[in-house]
C-alpha cells in the first residue's frame, strides 16, 4: 500500500500520523510511506528521525487580529492545493491521510479532488480548523472522542477509533514497573509529574511548591517530575534553593526518557492535557491531576480535560486556579485515598481502545479496496 500521511505544527499532529504509519509498516513491510509537512513545523524532527521521507507543502493559519499576514495565507490557501497535487501525482499514493493541523488542508483537500481515498484523524475533543474544512470532502473521519461527532456536520463520516499511540503503553503492570524501577518494597505511592517536552513555567513553580511543603515531608513517597528543556536550569535552581535535593524520595529529570515504564509504575499523575497525553494516560488507566495549558489553538487542551472531569475520570485544575496550595490539598486528597483512585482508574479507561493502529489500519485498507473495485 502506498499511503501519503499529512499533519503538521505539532507533536498532537505529527505522533499520530507516525504510528498509523508505523503500524501499516508492520503490517506490510513492504508499504510505501511518506510523508507532508511545512518547513517549519515539528515534523521536521519527528519524520525523519521515525525513518520516513519528508515532502513540503507552505500554508499557515490565520492570525485572529487583521493582518498582512491573513493576505499571504490566502495567497497560500489557493496556491497550495496545487502544488500539493503535484506531489500527489508523483508519489501516486493509494491513499492521503490526515492528523490535522493547517498543512492538512491543501494535501487531502487536492487528493480529494483528484478522486484518491482519503481519511482525517482528530485527537482532540472538539475538532480543529482543518478538520471542518475538510470533512465535507474526506472518505472517512477517525475520532478519539465519542463527543467529537457532535460538533461534525457529517458525523455519519466518523468513527471513534481512538489515539494510536508510538511506545508501548500498555504491556507492563503497575507492580512489574516498579519492580524493573527498583521500587518495589521502598515506597508506598508513585508520583510522576510533567509539564511537556519543553516545560512549563507555572507547572514546575506548582510542582516545586508541591515537593517541598507536601512531598519532602511524606517519605514513603515518591515523587519524580520532568522540568522540561527550556525550563530545566531555572527549576533546578530553585530545587536546590528549597532543599530538594537532600531528598532522597525526590527526583527532578529534564525529560522522561521511559515513560511507559514510569507511567506504568505510578499511583497518581500531574500533567497537560493534550489529546496523546490522555490516550496514554487512559491506556494506562492512571489516575490525574490535569492543569491544561491556556497557551494553546482554541482553548483545546481544557475541553479535553473537562470531557475526562465531566466523566469523574480526571481532577481538573486551571492555570488561574492554581495558588493558595491548590494543588497540594488535591494531591493530598487522592494520593492516600486508594478508593477514589481506583475509581478514577476504571473511570478513564473508557477514554481507551488498545487496538487503535488495528481498526485504523483495517479502514483504509477497506478504502483503498473499495477504490480499486
Amino acid at each position: 500500500m502506498r499511503v501519503l500521511m499529512t499533519g503538521g505544527g505539532t507533536g498532537g499532529h505529527v505522533n499520530p500520523a507516525i504510528a498509523i504509519a508505523d503500524y501499516i509498516r508492520r503490517m506490510e513491510p513492504d508499504s510505501e510511506i511518506a510523508f507532508v509537512g511545512t518547513s517549519r513545523g515539528i515534523e521536521n524532527k519527528l519524520v525523519p528521525n521515525a525513518g520516513y521521507p519528508l515532502h513540503h507543502v507552505e500554508i499557515q493559519g490565520l492570525k485572529r487580529s487583521l493582518s498582512l499576514s491573513n493576505l499571504k495565507t490566502a495567497w497560500l490557501t489557493v496556491t497550495s492545493v496545487g502544488k500539493a497535487k503535484k506531489l500527489i501525482k508523483a508519489f501516486k499514493p493509494d491513499i492521503v491521510v490526515g492528523t490535522g493541523g493547517y498543512v492538512s488542508w491543501p494535501v487531502v483537500k487536492a487528493a480529494s479532488q483528484m478522486g484518491i481515498p482519503t481519511a482525517l484523524h482528530e485527537s482532540n475533543a472538539i475538532p480543529g480548523m482543518a478538520v471542518k474544512m475538510l470533512e465535507g470532502s474526506v472518505d472517512k473521519l477517525f475520532v478519539n472522542f465519542e463527543e467529537s461527532k457532535r460538533y461534525l456536520k457529517h458525523p455519519e463520516k466518523a468513527m471513534r477509533t481512538g489515539n494510536p499511540l508510538k511506545g508501548d503503553f500498555k504491556t507492563l503492570s503497575r507492580e512489574e514497573a516498579r519492580k524493573a524501577l527498583g521500587l518495589e518494597g521502598k515506597y508506598r505511592s508513585l508520583i510522576l509529574s510533567y509539564g511537556g517536552s519543553m516545560g512549563a513555567e507555572r507547572v514546575n513553580d506548582e510542582v516545586l511548591a508541591l515537593m517541598r511543603d507536601f512531598t519532602a515531608k511524606n517519605p514513603d513517597i515518591r515523587h519524580v517530575h520532568a522540568a522540561g528543556a527550556i525550563e530545566f536550569e531555572a527549576a533546578t535552581a530553585k530545587f536546590r534553593e528549597y532543599g530538594l535535593d537532600a531528598c532522597p524520595n525526590i527526583e527532578l529529570r529534564e525529560y522522561i526518557y521511559d515513560m511507559p515504564l514510569m507511567m506504568a509504575a505510578a499511583d497518581l499523575v500531574i500533567c497537560r492535557a493534550g489529546a496523546m497525553t490522555l490516550s496514554e494516560l487512559a491506556m494506562q488507566r492512571k489516575p490525574c491531576i490535569l492543569i491544561p495549558s491556556p497557551n494553546v489553538t482554541n482553548n483545546h487542551q481544557y475541553k479535553n480535560a473537562h470531557v475526562l472531569e465531566e466523566k469523574g475520570a480526571a481532577s481538573l485544575i486551571e492555570e488561574k486556579n492554581l495558588g493558595e496550595g491548590a494543588l497540594m490539598k488535591e494531591v493530598s486528597r487522592l494520593i492516600r485515598d486508594r478508593s477514589a483512585l481506583a475509581g478514577m482508574s476504571e473511570k478513564i479507561a473508557v477514554f481507551s481502545i488498545e487496538n487503535a493502529g488495528e481498526i485504523i489500519y483495517n479502514e483504509l485498507k477497506n478504502l483503498v479496496k473499495a477504490d480499486k473495485m
